[in-house]
């Protein structure tokens, strides 16, 4: 029954993607996030809906009449020359046919960001792809959090097989990304019960996160709530929701979590962690052996799992590949920072600066846990990153004179759109 649902849901959305190809963004990330296919059991498990869904989107734009430019800002430059390294190093990998296999999975993701940045240029579009991926990931954090309540925490909350979310690590750092924007979507809603909705998804995701028993996602959990804390424009509220939600999702975690997460401060006679040392000294001498280039893609195969995006960038692409995806992740937090300081004194910008502060808590999220896993290529990242240009993109645009009303006279929801209104091209 799921994989005719998923089926129908696919083959039913292609001619409004058609219509209007934007759509399509929406449906591969639906595909991309949750992966219903992957919850099925017949055929629809290995069926590549979202290869498909992204070839239908490109085919649609061009026949469209949407422009299909690609907004060249220095952050999607920097994207640019970051793929291009990557194929340089491909080039040269010590895997090379490995290599090229990752390579072509990698090409694809980086073409539906940049559709992305292509088709998502209006502020109903960015907001409803917020709504899309917090409703995707969501998904797993409430169903995981509903899981570790009824369980007494004692199982590892899992992603769905066979995806970039599969294993506890994985989605533990995917649903500390989905949070913040879970916390936009509930600052900006108009309605009462969506705003209480997503204060229970909030604290069901906080509970599925422990539930994990990730150490990496309990790390990149207290930096995000931090951050979290100070970037929100309701701090009492959201301090008044972590004094209650901590020690509420803590009370359903069994002793045998809390003697594993001790085990941070002793890391030292920990295997696991002392696992993580040996493939980050690989990762450092393969990049001292080949500093310009790295290993290239699989660089870690046959060895043992990168555990840091920043050691898996560091091993496969060299100094040079370091130094590009951590720029990515500076430019992505500076474009942030300028929405917010300049959304200050336009009306109606509010949201976007929500938005714009709430990415930045998901980066810091990524970079605190990605610092304990290999997720350097994860698209949740990419989208992320592409999301954080398109709002600079859209508040440039309506600094430049358009600023969004509603017809009655009086204001709309910072994402609503004014007929014959701006878009970012």
């Amino acid at each position: 029954m799921r994989d005719i649902f998923v089926t129908l849901v696919v083959l039913g959305s292609i001619p409004a993607i058609f219509l209007q190809p934007h759509i399509g963004i929406l449906m591969w990330s639906w595909l991309g996030y949750m992966n219903p296919h992957r919850i099925s059991w017949g055929f629809a498990t290995e069926f590549p809906f979202a290869m498909i869904v992204g070839l239908i989107t490109l085919v649609a734009l061009l026949f469209s009449k949407e422009s299909k430019r690609i907004p060249w800002t220095k952050e999607t430059i920097l994207l640019l020359l970051f793929i291009l390294w990557m194929l340089v190093t491909t080039l040269f990998a010590i895997h090379s046919d490995l290599a090229w296999i990752q390579m072509e999975k990698i090409a694809k993701i980086q073409v539906m960001i940049f559709l992305t940045l292509i088709l998502i240029n209006s502020r109903e579009r960015l907001h409803a792809l917020a709504w899309v991926i917090a409703l995707s990931l969501g998904f797993y954090g409430v169903k995981g959090g509903i899981f570790t309540i009824t369980s007494g925490g004692g199982y590892h909350v899992m992603g769905p097989n066979n995806t970039f979310i599969g294993g506890n690590n994985e989605i533990g750092l995917a649903l500390i990304m989905t949070v913040p924007l879970m916390r936009y979507l509930q600052l900006n809603a108009q309605k009462i019960w969506v705003r209480h909705g997503l204060t229970a998804a909030i604290v069901l995701t906080a509970i599925a996160i422990l539930g994990t028993q990730s150490r990496g996602a309990l790390l990149g959990a207290a930096a995000m709530a931090s951050v979290m804390f100070f970037k929100s424009r309701q701090k009492i509220l959201v301090l008044i929701l972590l004094v209650f939600a901590i020690p509420f999702a803590l009370s359903f975690m069994p002793q045998s979590w809390y003697d594993r997460m001790g085990t941070i401060k002793t890391y030292d006679e920990d295997e696991s962690a002392q696992g993580r040392f040996r493939a980050w000294r690989f990762a450092f001498d393969t990049a001292l052996d080949r500093p310009v280039t790295g290993g290239g893609f699989e660089v870690f195969a046959g060895q043992t799992d990168a555990h840091s995006i920043y050691f898996e960038i560091l091993g496969e692409h060299g100094f040079v590949g370091l130094t590009l995806f951590l720029l990515l992740g500076l430019f992505a937090w500076r474009a942030a920072s300028w929405v917010i300081k300049n959304a200050r004194n336009i009306p109606d910008a509010k949201g976007l600066s929500d938005l714009a502060a709430m990415l930045q808590v998901s980066l810091i999220g990524y970079a605190v846990g990605g610092a304990f896993l290999g997720l350097a290529y994860f698209d949740l990242y990419y989208h992320l990153f592409a999301m954080i240009v398109l709002c600079k993109l859209v508040l440039m645009k309506q600094m430049a004179g358009n600023p969004v009303v509603a017809v009655t006279g009086q204001r709309a929801p910072w994402f609503a759109s004014r007929p014959g209104g701006a878009r970012a091209e």
